[in-house]
Parts: structure tokens; sequence; C-alpha cells
């Protein structure tokens, strides 16, 4: 790794390029976005995911530092950024110094095959903190993949992925629709378990140990109608206080981890 160019100017172009990305529109178009943070580009790294640049501010982060804790980061650009661009450019207050210029993987709309295989489908989630918060208890419970249907939050949001801390890249990602998601889990015999208020059981009643896809709809409507019917079983998680519900994160924590109780870990 060397540096190429020393950037002192806001209004140098790729500086602009940069904080073009921060829009969900740009990056979809160019299939480029943004990872800021050391362990959110680690885990992008030992992912698999392929950098284009790298940028960093040497009075936050020497580049000494950088060759350190990135000495694996392939051969790409490598341009130093004055404070003042730096802080331009990042999207968080309390910043490391450091950011990559990534490109988006192709959606592979397979799933890889698994005898016995624990699925999160994600129906619409709206806010991408929420949807990052999710993929870090996805990571954390070794969940085989997680399956987002007719998205509303992009997956590489700077809030998703500073949610997830990096786990957006850590856990196998299917995005696709709900018919092909249904016709997909049903045609495998996979159990479909849904969040859903009417006519449910509570969630520790259900056999996890079984292959299954757990469905989380919307924060604020749950699932939809076709998760309802091609559900095998509608589950709640039964609520004590005053409160008839929880953070869609959360709620999903409590099922994902129950699952992985009944099947010991």
């Amino acid at each position: 790794m060397m540096v190429k160019e020393s950037i002192t100017s806001r209004q140098n172009a790729k500086v602009k390029h940069l904080i073009s990305l921060q829009k969900s529109r740009i990056r979809n178009l160019e299939h480029l976005f943004v990872i800021e943070g050391i362990k959110e580009i680690e885990k992008a790294l030992l992912s698999g995911y392929r950098f284009k640049e790298v940028y960093f501010c040497p009075q936050i982060i020497p580049f000494d530092s950088v060759l350190k804790q990135f000495g694996r980061l392939p051969e790409c650009p490598v341009y130093e950024l004055s404070r003042d661009v730096y802080q331009k450019i990042a999207y968080r207050e309390n910043t490391e110094g450091i950011v990559v210029l990534a490109e988006m993987p192709e959606n592979s709309h397979t799933l890889a095959p698994n005898n016995n295989p624990l699925y999160l489908v994600i129906e619409g989630v709206e806010k991408p903190g929420n949807l990052g918060a999710i993929y870090r208890t996805a990571d954390a419970a070794g969940i085989d993949a997680v399956i987002i249907c007719d998205p509303k939050a992009d997956l590489y949001n700077p809030n998703a992925i500073r949610a997830s801390l990096g786990c957006v890249f850590t856990v196998p990602t299917l995005i696709t629709t709900n018919a092909k998601a249904i016709a997909m889990l049903k045609a495998r015999d996979i159990q479909v378990v849904s969040t859903y208020l009417k006519a449910a059981i509570p969630y520790h009643h259900v056999d996890f140990n079984r292959p299954t896809a757990i469905v989380m709809g919307t924060e604020a409507t749950g699932i939809t109608q076709e998760w309802v019917e091609a559900s095998d079983y509608h589950i709640i998680i039964p609520m004590q206080g005053m409160a008839d519900s929880m953070n869609v994160s959360v709620s999903t924590a409590v099922v994902v981890f129950e699952a992985r109780r009944q099947r010991g870990f």
C-alpha cells in the first residue's frame, strides 16, 4: 500500500463522489458504497468484499497504523485526507480516520445447501438501524442466511452498517420477493414460523429443531397476508407489562436465540 495522492480540498471530485454515495439511489446505480470504521472494514475484508479505494486521515490514524491494521488490503489506490476534508466525508461523529470505497456483491438468488438450516426472513423492515441490529443478532446466533423480502431499508446504508458493527458483511444474504422466497422455502420443505399477533402461540411452544425460517415483519404493521397464509405457525412473544410489542430487532433476538437454545447452540 502506497499513498497515491494527498487531498486537501472539499471540492475535490473524489470527495464529492464519496459524499454522493450517502444516497441510496447513487449506491444502487453505481453498485458502490462506503465503509467507515475499523471493525466494519475488517469484517468486509474477511468476508471477501472487493475494495476500490482507501481514504485515511493521518491526524486521526497514522499511515503506519493503517498498514499494521489493514496490511491485507488488496492493492488499490490510497488517498491521504486533511482533517477538514475527512470530517466532510465522515458519516459518524466519533470516527476512526479511515474509510474504504467498496463494491456491492451480486445477489446470487440462491441459498447454500444445508440439511437443517435456520433462516431469518426480514419483510419490509424500514429503519436501517433496525436492519443493522438484526444482522448483529443473526451473526451472533449463526443464522445460515438472512432472506430480505421486498426491502424498504438499504443494506448498505451507513446506519445499517454501523448498527450491525459490520455484520451485514458476514451473514449470507438473499434479496428477493415474498412470492419467490415462499416458493423456495416450500420447495425445500422448510417450516415457516412467523411473528403474528392473531391466532398465535407462544414462541417457545414451536419445535425449531427441524429446518426453519423465522419471519419478521415491518415495524408498524408486521407481516403481510402472503406470509400469514404461507406460515406453518404464527407465534407471539407474551408481554407481561403495559407494552404490547417490542422493537423488531429485540423481538428477532428473542425468537432466534430460543431456536438456538432448542438446537443446543
